[in-house]
């Protein structure tokens, strides 16, 4: 999923709304997400006792600032019933498709596997499959696959950022990256827990980080969220997948990826990264990938 430009421009008060609207009158409904309509995000503003003129006013030739977030909304609920929902899989799915893809391309990257144990135990079939996928199209393993270690970005060979969460893969180091990808993958869960939740409030987070690097230093590091499992996300966290939509069209994450999308698109996001024309002017390629992996000698973290 890329944002639509549409709504990708909106300023964050935009965002207040939907995400108040959201709120008060609910995500979804007996199983369906919810669509509105101008009339009740206008009751329901006088109810919280907050203006409505502003609902009026046109910010385009033919659409109203209260018209384009009941626009938005909706488009929300087609997303995602329309696109969304058909590409989750559960671990059934997935185990084929990585099966199919290993079968193909076992490359030289160990598999991935969750932190169950016993009969539990199983490879970690959205990241494994993300892997196997990246190193076939870069024709290597030069990316780093399992970070150790925090996104450090470097201005003259000196810490300029480092950012508080660390991501399940970079590309080509954790160290001035040009891209960085968040893997939420919960096959067999239950139940929606606090730490599922959680998760996307972190991926939030990160993205406030990323926003703030790209606006007061002018580095772009492209942020990516794969998601997976149909009983974790559509049938128990249908609020959750309204909020990544949201997500992505405030900029916090520059795409999501949702089950078998990763199939056909993460190759050409990870061939983008090669013909994109991307630089960092303070990279070092003989800088370690994962810091706590390979200890650097004196003056050669930031130096060649």
């Amino acid at each position: 999923m890329r944002p639509v430009v549409t709504f990708q421009a909106q300023p964050r008060h935009f965002w207040a709304h939907v995400k108040l609207l959201s709120e008060g009158l609910g995500y979804s409904l007996k199983g369906k997400i919810k669509r509105y309509q101008l009339s009740e995000l206008r009751h329901f503003l006088t109810q919280y006792g907050l203006a409505t003129d502003h609902l009026d006013v046109l910010v385009t030739d033919n659409m109203t600032y209260g018209d384009m977030v009941i626009a938005y909304i909706n488009y929300r609920a087609d997303i995602l019933e329309q696109a969304v929902m058909p590409n989750l899989m559960n671990r059934e799915q997935a185990r084929a498709e990585f099966e199919q893809l290993h079968t193909t391309f076992q490359g030289t990257i160990p598999i991935s596997y969750n932190k169950q144990s016993n009969d539990k135990r199983h490879p970690a079939y959205l990241t494994s499959i993300i892997n196997l996928l990246t190193e076939y199209t870069l024709s290597s393993s030069n990316f780093n696959y399992n970070p150790q270690g925090l996104i450090v970005v470097t201005d003259n060979v000196k810490p300029l950022r480092t950012l508080s969460r660390r991501m399940d893969g970079a590309y080509p180091s954790i160290v001035n990256p040009l891209a960085v990808w968040e893997i939420k993958e919960y096959y067999g869960s239950t139940t929606f827990g606090s730490r599922i939740a959680d998760g996307v409030y972190e991926t939030m987070l990160d993205g406030e980080e990323f926003a703030e690097l790209k606006e007061h230093e002018r580095i772009d590091i492209k942020h990516y969220l794969v998601v997976d499992d149909y009983h974790t996300w559509w049938d128990q966290g249908k609020s959750y997948l309204c909020r990544m939509v949201d997500m992505v069209h405030m900029g916090l994450v520059d795409e999501i990826l949702f089950g078998r999308e990763v199939i056909t698109r993460w190759p050409e996001i990870v061939q983008s990264w090669l013909t994109g024309g991307y630089s960092r002017p303070d990279i070092r390629p003989t800088s370690p990938r994962v810091l706590r992996e390979k200890p650097p000698k004196p003056k050669t973290l930031w130096n060649t």
